[in-house]
């Protein structure tokens, strides 16, 4: 990433990397006799085109810079340079994981009003507003932290910063996943629900997250054939719950 006032992100090497290796690999399994010449072909001739589509893919042209003025993108389905003024917001979230994997962080930007771009794939993740996903981090070297920094300096408070916002309203420690234990993704849903909550400062929205989360572990978490440590989640289901409960002191003093 280069320095400066205005900063250009580098396409991550990872899926060239990837479409490389199944073309070879599909080469080989054609050059390299075997009794099983029918399917070993089939595979093989699959996996160059597989590896094909990607090296394609790879290989379209990428831009992503950001600037004072705003941001220069040239990648599929979107070439445009935006200025400022037609962002009412940028958001950088990380979607829920699935299956107790983390999925690449994103980053979202809701247009200014009169403003249109086309298709809108997204939503802000606090307020529901149509956006359009610029960036999945997955496709570039630099880390989120990186790309935050440009974004504060260069968009202002346009940015915000959902990663860290719910990491200091509560961090929640990664979980050991093992057989007989809490359903990944509803434990998932219940720690992402509490720390939305603490970060939105409303006194209203942290009681409702506490009732749920109290609710759900009073009724028993369901059990899945792989899942968290029982008592691992449960440990940090009882501290979001702290935490919540810890505002609620302050929200009645300072009613009127």
């Amino acid at each position: 990433m280069n320095g400066g006032p205005s900063v250009e992100l580098r396409r991550s090497r990872g899926a060239r990397m990837l479409a490389l290796v199944c073309v070879l690999g599909g080469v080989l399994l054609l050059v390299y006799p075997s009794d099983r010449a029918p399917l070993r072909m089939i595979i093989a001739v699959g996996a160059i085109a597989l590896g094909a589509l990607a090296l394609v893919s790879a290989l379209r042209p990428f831009r992503f810079g950001i600037t004072p003025e705003g941001l220069s993108i040239r990648r599929p389905g979107l070439r445009r340079e935006i200025p400022w003024a037609e962002v009412d917001a940028l958001v950088l979230d990380e979607p829920p994981r699935r299956d107790g994997y983390s999925t690449a962080p994103r980053l979202l930007l809701v247009p200014a009003r009169g403003v249109t771009f086309e298709p809108v794939t997204a939503r802000h993740p606090i307020d529901g507003r149509p956006a359009i996903e610029l960036l999945v981090f997955d496709q570039v070297r630099e880390q989120p932290e990186q790309v935050a920094a440009a974004l504060t300096r260069c968009a202002g408070d346009r940015f915000v910063d959902l990663l860290a916002l719910r990491r200091a309203a509560f961090a929640a420690p990664d979980l050991t996943v093992g057989l007989r234990g809490y359903q990944m993704d509803r434990v998932d849903r219940l720690i992402r629900r509490g720390q939305d909550a603490l970060m939105s400062g409303d006194a209203a929205a942290r009681k409702a997250a506490r009732g749920e989360i109290e609710r759900a572990v009073a009724a028993g978490l369901p059990i899945a054939q792989r899942g968290y440590n029982s008592y691992q989640a449960d440990a940090v289901l009882d501290a979001l719950v702290a935490a919540l409960a810890d505002h609620q002191p302050t929200d009645r003093e300072t009613a009127p």
